[in-house]
């Protein structure tokens, strides 16, 4: 079915520049792609892009193929915030009846909910970022799932340097790494906010073991970087990215620095790995 200019039911990403799409937003959808497009890149006056005489995946300004569909940034997390916002509703509706409507008025959402939503805002943040900084020189693949597991992976961003797995974190509060341990012993930690957010770099373990069983066959010798990116969070005015325990934390455009540096995979070894991520590691149900 050809793509159509509709309002949209859920959350979706512009497949172009890599907007917010929230629901009742117009957009055109394609169906068989399950991509969306925001009406800024496509207007509704606009008729599709022509398809005669073009391969079935089209390609980005050097050459790189875009894959479909490529997941939409903070989706995961979005579906998790409604599915916590909607039961608290209908709890609220069984508990209190007719004086439901005032009490939802009067109250909020605990903040453990309310982080869910912050958390896909700020992945779909800096997946704009990257779309706009990097867009040109990567494959990147949004909101994968690890099979087997109900756990995510939020970005896999793929280029000449190599694989890139990426957490996008909204925290608030300055980042940095401190040294914990007494005269003798180091015990290097990472802060923000000044809370001890050591175990975010821990988390990205099984995002990496995931990535490293799908590219197991590959007949390429691909680095794996896993990294934390602080979207909203502050820095020192001269401070680094850090290494904590093998994952490198850093910031949205320090990120896209590192990423297009020179590396060693060519055009088709970035094609090859990304498509074998992407069968492996599909991306998140829409609905």
């Amino acid at each position: 079915m050809a793509d159509r200019l509709l309002k949209l039911r859920y959350l979706a990403t512009c497949s172009t520049c890599a907007s917010s799409l929230a629901p009742g937003d117009r957009g055109w959808w394609d169906s068989g792609s399950h991509t969306a497009t925001c009406t800024a890149c496509r207007p509704p006056d606009r008729p599709a892009p022509s398809t005669e005489g073009v391969a079935s995946t089209p390609a980005l300004t050097d050459g790189l193929p875009a894959f479909s569909p490529l997941g939409a940034p903070g989706g995961s997390a979005h579906r998790e915030f409604l599915r916590r916002h909607r039961k608290r509703e209908t709890e609220i509706e069984q508990r209190w009846g007719h004086l439901s409507g005032v009490v939802k008025f009067l109250s909020d959402d605990p903040p453990s909910t309310k982080a869910w939503a912050k958390g896909s805002e700020g992945e779909r943040k800096l997946a704009a970022h990257l779309v706009k900084a990097i867009g040109g020189q990567a494959i990147m693949l949004h909101d994968r799932r690890i099979p087997g597991t109900r756990a995510n992976i939020d970005h896999l961003v793929v280029a000449a340097t190599g694989v890139w797995i990426v957490d996008a974190k909204s925290y608030k509060g300055k980042v940095e790494q401190r040294d914990v341990g007494g005269w003798f012993t180091t015990d290097s930690r990472l802060f923000v906010g000044g809370r001890d957010r050591s175990k975010l770099a821990a988390g990205l373990f099984k995002q990496t073991l995931a990535v490293l069983t799908a590219l197991d066959d590959v007949a390429l010798d691909v680095d794996v970087i896993a990294a934390l990116c602080f979207v909203d969070s502050e820095w020192a005015l001269l401070a680094k990215p850090f290494v904590q325990g093998g994952v490198v934390v850093t910031w949205p455009q320090r990120l896209c620095n590192s990423i297009s540096e020179p590396g060693p995979l060519s055009r088709d070894d970035i094609i090859l790995v990304a498509e074998c991520l992407a069968a492996r590691l599909p991306a998140a149900a829409v609905n």
